[in-house]
């Protein structure tokens, strides 16, 4: 089995309805409109499933040896194109913000995975 690309953590997150139109595999990120969800679990294509839409601390892959040292309570985003969590918005979409401080060298950071985040601060 592959390594998830993210993570769950803990806590309590709220799972939306999705049917995929491809196979979604756990630990996938998916942007949905601006929103990014979460698999908890494998999605066979045309099946309905379900996402995480906010909540929970998730383990989000980072770029390391960039410069993307990220401390405590920062705002993060996710690079899809990169598939990591990066503090760089420009047209990432907002993952949440981190739990715990991430070295440059670090390949993952904690974030809460936060639903309409901006709408708040």
């Amino acid at each position: 089995m592959a390594t998830p690309l993210v993570t769950f953590r803990h806590g309590e997150p709220l799972m939306v309805d999705y049917t995929p139109g491809s196979a979604v595999t756990a630990g996938d990120v998916l942007v949905i409109g601006s929103d990014i969800r979460i698999a908890h679990s494998d999605i066979a294509a045309n099946e309905l499933g379900a996402l995480a839409a906010g909540g929970g601390v998730y383990r989000f892959p980072k770029a390391t040896g960039s410069g993307e040292a990220i401390t405590t309570g920062t705002r993060v985003y996710w690079d899809a194109s990169g598939e990591v969590a990066t503090t760089t918005a420009s047209t990432n979409k907002i993952i949440g913000d981190t739990v715990a401080a991430a070295g440059d060298d670090d390949a993952t950071v904690d974030v809460i995975h936060n639903t309409g985040v901006d709408a708040v601060s």
